[in-house]
């Protein structure tokens, strides 16, 4: 397999149903735990969705951090004889985030206070986590024709014909 359809196969594309289902399921976990916001971020860094209270740091900044968090953790797990940690923790004085693996390429991480305690997250979180990856390995999973039965059977005359017009 050449290097461009491994990352083909690998990228998820999301319609706007997946984003909903997925924050249908952060909006219950949130509930349930009483944490003050959760994001779905790709290994990569980059943010699939967010739920909860608004943050005023750049949504795009903390999620490459937080994927750059897990990948060097990722080695200081190898370097200990593990494949890899799938939960992290950071307590602040006011804040405190968990990190959990969900799948095989998706993080999931949780803003709490003292609202609420690392245990009830954590119960939560793994519930949570269960289910979002059963949505994530129906997006994957899904076939290749459902991508395509998202556009009308005109689009492509259409958009020829509006790219004739601007020339």
């Amino acid at each position: 397999m050449t290097r461009d359809a491994k990352l083909r196969d690998d990228r998820l594309v999301f319609y706007a149903n997946d984003v909903e289902r997925l924050e249908g399921e952060l909006d219950g976990f949130l509930e349930l735990s009483s944490a003050r916001c959760a994001f779905l971020i790709d290994r990569d860094g980059h943010l699939v969705t967010r739920r909860g209270e608004p943050m005023t740091q750049s949504l795009e900044s903390v999620a490459a951090l937080i994927a750059g968090s897990f990948a060097a953790t990722r080695e200081m797990a190898r370097q200990l004889g593990e494949n890899e940690f799938t939960i992290l923790f950071h307590q602040g004085a006011r804040d405190s985030i968990q990190l959990q693996l969900v799948g095989d390429r998706t993080l999931l991480a949780i803003v709490f206070d003292q609202r609420t305690n690392l245990g009830l997250v954590r119960f939560y979180a793994k519930e949570a986590a269960r289910r979002l990856e059963g949505v994530f390995g129906e997006i994957a999973t899904r076939p290749a024709s459902a991508a395509s039965d998202a556009l009308s059977d005109k689009f492509s005359a259409d958009a020829t014909a509006a790219l004739d017009k601007l020339f």
